[in-house]
């Protein structure tokens, strides 16, 4: 059945986002940047553990991310600008060191291309 194959693929993402959350964790000095990824749009979130409070957040619905790309955008450069965005974002509050968690995602496609926006907004992981 479909449901089953979808449910089966959600824990088996929840199982890698755990193992990855035992080695990387987020700190005042250097928060964790976590990346959240749908079919449709994918968002990041830089997290500090200790205190276990988002510090900033953006995503490809932001209206800033909206601005730069027509509404039918293609998912890398919409997801290039949304982890630009992040960064900006993340400087004005004084965050210039993260941890990258992944999510259970695989590294590659919009989370890389987020990676790299985040990388090129100023970001150091």
């Amino acid at each position: 059945m479909a449901t089953d194959r979808v449910m089966e693929r959600r824990r088996r993402r929840a199982r890698r986002h755990a193992r990855i959350q035992r080695k990387v964790r987020g700190t005042a000095e250097r928060p964790r940047l976590v990346v959240a990824r749908s079919h449709r749009n994918i968002e990041g979130q830089v997290v500090d553990d200790d205190r276990g409070v988002t510090l900033v957040g953006a995503s490809t619905r932001s209206p800033e991310v909206a601005e730069v790309m027509p509404e039918d955008a293609v998912a890398f450069p919409a997801s290039f600008a949304a982890g630009r965005l992040l960064a900006r974002r993340a400087k004005e509050v004084g965050i210039e060191r993260v941890v990258f968690d992944r999510g259970g995602f695989p590294y590659h496609g919009r989370v890389k291309a987020f990676a790299e926006g985040a990388r090129e907004g100023g970001l150091e992981f």
